[in-house]
């Protein structure tokens, strides 16, 4: 089992590509912890942002009746991919994983992989 710190410096290092992640509540907007990013790019601020595309993407599926649940949220970018992972694991309810990636140097499939693998293991 790892802890929030352990999982965000585990998913920086070993996806390739990887330039930022946080660990965020999507109830409350904040970020639980960060690693990465940059001065032109405030994960903080990102994380905040991304939780308005949960909350939507969850009324729209209510709306239209669909029961199954959200496993991850992709979106492309020019340069970047950004990859959100609701967590489902133990104490994991209302909380998702925010993944930068360099669109460069970054394999998508591995990425989701790996941080499939890091929600797994992750003790919240």
């Amino acid at each position: 089992m790892a802890n929030t710190e352990t999982a965000l410096k585990e998913a920086l290092t070993s996806i390739e590509g990887a330039t930022g992640v946080a660990l965020v509540d999507y109830t409350s907007g904040m970020a639980l912890g960060t690693m990465g990013g940059s001065k032109t790019f405030d994960l903080n601020v990102a994380a905040a942002g991304n939780t308005d595309v949960i909350r939507a993407k969850m009324r729209t599926m209510e709306m239209l009746g669909l029961k199954g649940g959200i496993e991850d949220i992709l979106i492309t970018l020019s340069d970047q991919y950004h990859l959100i992972r609701l967590l489902n694991s133990r104490g994991g309810n209302g909380l998702f994983l925010y993944l930068v990636l360099d669109s460069g140097r970054a394999n998508l499939a591995m990425a989701r992989h790996q941080l499939k693998r890091i929600e797994e293991e992750l003790e919240v």
